[in-house]
């Protein structure tokens, strides 16, 4: 693929926006190879403004799970967009949607909506508080910005804090207590340190180290229960990925509460939080408010019925898990015969890209930008989609082959 430095979309962009994007993570780090901008996606390609192509492995961050312009859903959305987008009172879709949700999400009694998995986070944390009475927050793992709030937590999935994170008060950090993902013995000090003041456990799974969640979220269910504090599962990523209810059903655990976003709308703008009635129902108490305006927007609702219709008839679980075993397999076979200190980690549905030595730490961006040079847009946590058949995953194999061999 031939590229000419290109900048002018990237110009525009920094000029009139911080950061260039309003997604930090979704910034160009690898021009002129990267794409400055996505024109279009289908299945599971998408195209920049030079009508360059690339198998795509980003998958917007994660949310698509079947593949671009899926036609069921887009079919969902269109006809929804004849009755209307949203109403002065809740619409019948936002009611089958919820019903649907608590079928499928192990723990769920009863759902709401919202637009963005954290802001939902936000919500279970402060229904966490109100059932309780108490104000300290254990964190364990990125949990969306607007959560970032103990010092040394993750302010993005893959940074950490420093001691003061800019524009939060000491005041609020110090409710707010970061903790790496299977430290049993940090989380039980915190529960020695802060006895009956802790609200609430709030965990979203170590890709990476995923299966460590046998044994670690059996402890989270036992200590939050035995210290009469909340459990709740961040399933931003793995609900509609690891099982369609997530953790709590791939690894049989429930918690109270729970977060489900990316994958339930295959992109369309949606979250739901969700769990035991009797804690939900904590919205019901006067003066408690969690309301959104957007939290009914019937497109989206459409989109998620559909994709639940979906998961049910096809076993999209199973393919995606499927392929990515075959591919992500593949691929660990090209960096270890090349001797590139570079390896997928974690399970098939959301692997994450690590270094196995430390003495390169610039190979993992060199071989994103090679890989990009050669028609493959991936991230440090890469998925397949539905729309990833065999042939695709073979076009990849050999591609990633030809990227590693330009390192």
């Amino acid at each position: 693929m031939e590229f000419r430095q290109r900048n002018e979309w990237n110009k525009r962009l920094i000029d009139t926006m911080p950061k260039g994007s309003s997604t930090a993570s979704k910034a160009p780090k690898y021009l002129p190879e990267e794409p400055e901008v996505i024109l279009r996606g289908r299945g599971c390609r998408v195209w920049d403004d030079k009508a360059h192509e690339f198998i795509d492995f980003r998958n917007a961050l994660g949310p698509v799970t079947l593949g671009y312009c899926y036609p069921e859903v887009d079919q969902a959305i269109t006809a929804q967009l004849k009755n209307g987008i949203i109403f002065g009172h809740p619409s019948s879709i936002e009611c089958e949607v919820s019903e649907k949700l608590c079928e499928v999400i192990p723990c769920a009694e009863q759902a709401r909506f919202l637009k963005t998995g954290g802001e939902a986070c936000a919500a279970v944390i402060r229904i966490a508080r109100a059932y309780t009475g108490r104000g300290h927050i254990i964190q364990i793992g990125y949990n969306g910005w607007l959560n970032s709030l103990a010092m040394g937590s993750r302010v993005l999935p893959n940074q950490v804090s420093g001691v003061q994170i800019p524009g939060v008060p000491s005041e609020i950090s110090e409710l707010y207590h970061a903790v790496k993902w299977n430290d049993i013995e940090g989380i039980r000090t915190l529960f020695d340190m802060y006895t009956n003041d802790i609200a609430a456990v709030i965990v979203a799974a170590d890709y990476g180290e995923f299966e460590q969640g046998k044994v670690f979220y059996p402890f989270l269910r036992d200590i939050t229960t035995a210290n009469d504090a909340i459990l709740i599962f961040d399933e931003i990523v793995t609900g509609f990925r690891v099982a369609l209810g997530g953790v709590q059903e791939y690894f049989g655990v429930k918690p109270d509460l729970c977060v489900f976003a990316k994958g339930i709308a295959n992109g369309m703008p949606l979250s739901v939080y969700a769990g035991k009635r009797e804690i939900m129902q904590t919205c019901e108490k006067p003066g408690f408010s969690i309301s959104s305006t957007y939290g009914g927007e019937t497109l989206s609702l459409a989109a998620c019925r559909a994709v639940i219709k979906i998961y049910k008839k096809l076993d999209v679980i199973g393919h995606i898990r499927t392929n990515g075993e075959y591919l992500w397999s593949k691929v660990n076979e090209i960096f270890n015969y090349n001797n590139i200190p570079i390896r997928l980690k974690g399970i098939p549905q959301c692997p994450v890209f690590t270094l196995t030595s430390e003495s390169d730490k610039g190979v993992l961006d060199r071989f994103f930008r090679a890989a990009y040079a050669n028609g493959v847009s991936l991230y440090n946590v890469s998925y397949v989609n539905l729309s990833h058949n065999l042939t695709d995953c073979d076009d990849a194999i050999q591609l990633i082959s030809q990227a590693v061999k330009d390192l």
